[in-house]
């Protein structure tokens, strides 16, 4: 078949578009800017173009004799941007793309939402019936795009929804490069009593949740939660993430609420500026907000079974970050 991947040079992007090549598909990766390492993408086999979804003609190029759409381009922690810039990206871009589908009379398409729509899960853990209750702009607007694929799921187009948990793995510069990197310095400051829950997802996981999602009128017009078999609690993160470096660490709590000021505080004052923020408050959260989930629903529906547990994911991990020098 021949697939579109949306985003398709960023993290979650380009792990997607590998499998799909090794599974003998025809790609074609769409995205705003180059990615890491995205000349290896060529080096594979996709064509790689580089564009925005905001850009309706460009869309519409892409879309020729396409089977499948995996639309996973969004704004995503981009703090030098105004928030109309994610409504433009992740609703419009998501109407753009969606119109383009319809129109080519595309097989599948495959919306990647987020598991953070839901927000602070009171009752975890959550499964897809959970209150819905984004915390910020990303996840606001990656919620608001939702209706537009169920919308065109009514009007006849084969559309799924994945909501997917924290993703991470190999291939990933940023996401826990944070936690490695002050874990292997030996002490890692917890704000709070560390009880919070959190529900990772190691990328392999996703992108086999991604390309069973393609089975023809599989979850047609349906979401789906997407994460590892197990959550945990952030201060037993940060101690398997040791385990993972074979390192010793410390954990001495602080109280949470004056970091949440100082996130509020300072993206108010960087923002303006065009400044990153040496905090914010979506990182704040990771602090304060539960995130646990359950995945029975993709496992009934689409046969999702994730293969890889935290430590080994962890593990994996660790090693690409060392050999990449970034920890």
């Amino acid at each position: 078949m021949k697939i579109l991947v949306t985003g398709g040079t960023g993290f979650t992007g380009k792990a997607l578009v590998k499998r799909l090549l090794d599974d003998g598909h025809e790609v074609v990766a769409l995205d705003y800017k180059e990615g890491l390492k995205t000349r290896e993408l060529s080096d594979w086999g996709a064509k790689v173009v580089i564009g925005s979804v905001t850009d309706a003609e460009v869309v519409k190029s892409c879309m020729e004799g396409v089977d499948v759409v995996q639309h996973l381009a969004a704004a995503f922690r981009e703090l030098n941007v105004p928030e109309s810039h994610y409504d433009e990206v992740n609703i419009g871009g998501t109407r753009n793309v969606l119109a383009a589908a319809e129109a080519a009379k595309v097989k599948k398409f495959i919306y990647c939402s987020t598991c953070g729509v839901h927000g602070n899960v009171e009752n975890p853990p959550g499964d897809e019936t959970a209150p819905i209750d984004p915390a910020d702009y990303y996840q606001r607007t990656k919620y608001q795009a939702e209706p537009l694929v169920l919308e065109a799921a009514e009007r006849g187009l084969d559309a799924t929804i994945l909501r997917p948990a924290a993703i991470y793995g190999p291939g990933d510069p940023e996401r826990f490069q944070m936690i490695f990197r002050k874990v292997k310095q030996g002490k890692f400051p917890m704000f709070g009593d560390g009880k919070t829950l959190y529900h990772p997802l190691y990328i392999d996981n996703l992108v086999d949740a991604l390309v069973l999602a393609m089975a023809p009128e599989k979850g047609k017009g349906e979401a789906y939660l997407i994460a590892d078999e197990d959550y945990v609690e952030i201060e037993d993160l940060v101690k398997r993430a040791a385990k993972a470096l074979g390192v010793e660490v410390k954990i001495p709590h602080y109280p949470v609420l004056p970091v949440i000021i100082a996130g509020h505080l300072c993206e108010k004052i960087c923002k303006p500026l065009k400044i990153a923020p040496p905090i914010f408050p979506r990182r704040v959260d990771w602090y304060r907000q539960n995130r646990a989930f359950k995945i029975d629903k993709a496992k009934r529906d689409f046969g999702y079974n994730p293969k890889v547990g935290l430590d080994e994911g962890l593990k994996k991990t660790a090693e690409w970050y060392r050999e990449e020098n970034l920890i």
